[in-house]
């Protein structure tokens, strides 16, 4: 995994490279049963190299921590690209393409069970397919022989609270897969 990370910190095969600060390679548990997958780096990310360390990683760890998951033992979490969009914009498909083998090879090398992605791009740039996170949240599909599940990403969560419950009940399902292929005693208080 270091032998990738160093490739990924090394990329110019778009043109994000240029105004990147530190590129966002993601972090978790190189073992980790659930992968999550974001965007792409925001304002903060950029500057920490991390993932999901700004007001949507601080949500996405209180939804963790309601699920007794931790980024250290149970998760880890990555970007369809690894370096920020200027102003936050969506990833140009190029962009997209460019990072999705990064992607894909950090999937195979962490071999989880389980991928939930958050948000529209980050289905839409995994999977290819023009799918709608609205239609498609919460709805368990197989993927390369893996589970996955899209839902709202946390940033669609802190402009509209009023998609937190469903968001929730989309993470209960992801507690539930979890308690059937991966651990059945897997202790969660909501569930």
């Amino acid at each position: 995994m270091e032998e990738l990370k160093n490739r990924v910190e090394q990329c110019t095969k778009c043109p994000l490279h240029k105004s990147r600060n530190k590129v966002v390679f993601g972090n978790g548990n190189y073992q980790a049963s659930v992968f999550l997958i974001g965007e792409g780096p925001g304002y903060e990310e950029d500057k920490a190299g991390e993932a999901f360390v700004g007001r949507s990683g601080k949500l996405l760890d209180k939804i963790l921590l309601a699920c007794n998951f931790t980024r250290e033992a149970h998760v880890f979490i990555g970007n369809i690209v690894k370096c920020r969009p200027p102003g936050n914009r969506t990833p140009y498909p190029e962009e997209m393409e460019a990072c999705l083998p990064y992607l894909e090879e950090q999937i195979e090398k962490v071999d989880p069970a389980i991928i939930i992605t958050l948000g529209a791009t980050a289905l839409k740039g995994l999977t290819g397919e023009n799918l709608k996170v609205t239609r498609e949240r919460g709805k368990w599909r197989l993927w390369f022989n893996r589970m996955l599940m899209p839902t709202y990403h946390p940033s669609a969560l802190l402009r509209n609270p009023s998609l937190k419950r469903d968001a929730w009940e989309d993470f209960k399902k992801v507690i539930l897969k979890y308690r059937e292929i991966i651990d059945q005693n897997h202790p969660c208080q909501y569930i």
